[in-house]
């Protein structure tokens, strides 16, 4: 299912209008399980809404400085730059209409940034400060796209290699793979009804957890899944999520998280939360969802548990083990802050 597909399915099942989450939730209380709990921050970006608006904020990352990028698809500053106390330091872009993923990879001691742009159908690579670097049209080359309509990017993840996998989430599904400079080298995923196969492949992240055999784990929607592939593409495994919409896997440390979306919540307009995998994929928190169950080693179906999140997108976690959730269609609200207790 596309973007469009959601939004239409989940206005038809939530009936309402947004409500503020500080209507429910002071921010004294912790959410989360086990020793992932957090307290929430609503007001951490001291930015002005008035000068520096947003759209969707639709990803983050922290930079080797240790500043926390956010992007939006609002052109009077696509990219703004925050302190890890909220505030904005600097801001810059005004051409991605369509800005969606965001990815940080160190090139040879420098930063670099990958945007996804579903509008513009483009993967564009610029410094931390703006200087486009390189563009990635549709590829054509692959034989799978007769125009560039048919291709919309969604993530990206960088190999140590400097390998470029492009994730095609609202497109055909496929992961892209090229080398540093752009060269088209294969592909892997679409859709279809085998294990090897994605629906609706929102994103796509680099696991290094394993320093010897390093692999890439891709998001299936649709499917309530992440799948694990190694970096040539063959199909590794499946990690059930049930009952969750997964965003983008972000790995840090030892764990995975991911923001998580849900399209059948009757009961709030807002809908999602965060969720946490340990090195061997096992849930063990779920801040602002159910508790993690288990029974005969299955994981039982997870839920929001409380209206504090509305359409989280992405989760970046910062060097002390916080959080920063950002949010799309959701009012046009700055990122939360949790802060790990």
């Amino acid at each position: 299912m596309n973007r469009r597909g959601f939004i239409r399915n989940s206005s038809l099942v939530m009936a309402g209008t947004f409500v503020d989450p500080s209507a429910f939730f002071s921010g004294k209380e912790t959410i989360g399980h086990g020793k992932k709990k957090y307290r929430i921050d609503t007001a951490w970006s001291k930015a002005d809404a008035g000068r520096n608006p947003v759209n969707d904020c639709h990803e983050m990352v922290q930079d080797s400085k240790g500043r926390i990028l956010l992007l939006t698809n609002e052109t009077k500053n696509n990219v703004l730059i925050y302190s890890k106390k909220g505030k904005l330091l600097s801001t810059w872009g005004n051409s991605y209409p369509g800005a969606h993923g965001l990815t940080i990879f160190n090139e040879n001691g420098t930063d670099v940034l990958f945007i996804c742009d579903n509008n513009r159908h483009q993967v564009i690579k610029t410094t931390i400060d703006g200087r486009e670097l390189m563009v990635l049209d549709y590829p054509k080359e692959s034989g799978l796209y007769t125009k560039a309509e048919e291709y919309v990017p969604t993530e990206t993840a960088i190999a140590p290699n400097g390998d470029i996998y492009v994730a095609d989430g609202y497109g055909k599904d496929y992961i892209l793979r090229y080398d540093a400079s752009g060269r088209y080298l294969g592909h892997f995923g679409g859709k279809g009804s085998e294990p090897s196969n994605l629906l609706n492949a929102h994103g796509i992240a680099l696991d290094a957890r394993d320093k010897n055999n390093p692999t890439l784990i891709a998001t299936s929607r649709m499917e309530n899944a992440f799948k694990r592939y190694d970096l040539m593409g063959k199909y590794l495994g499946t990690i059930a999520m049930p009952g969750a919409w997964v965003c983008r896997p972000v790995i840090h440390g030892d764990n995975l998280y991911a923001a998580v979306l849900q399209s059948n919540d009757r009961q709030w307009k807002q809908s999602g939360f965060i969720t946490i995998l340990d090195k061997s994929d096992k849930v063990i928190s779920n801040p602002g969802g159910t508790e993690p169950a288990y029974t005969g080693g299955t994981l039982q179906n997870m839920g929001q548990s409380s209206a504090i999140f509305s359409y989280p997108h992405d989760v970046c976690v910062d060097d002390d083990e916080n959080l920063y959730v950002a949010q799309w269609n959701s009012g046009k609200v700055y990122p939360y802050k949790l802060s790990l207790v």
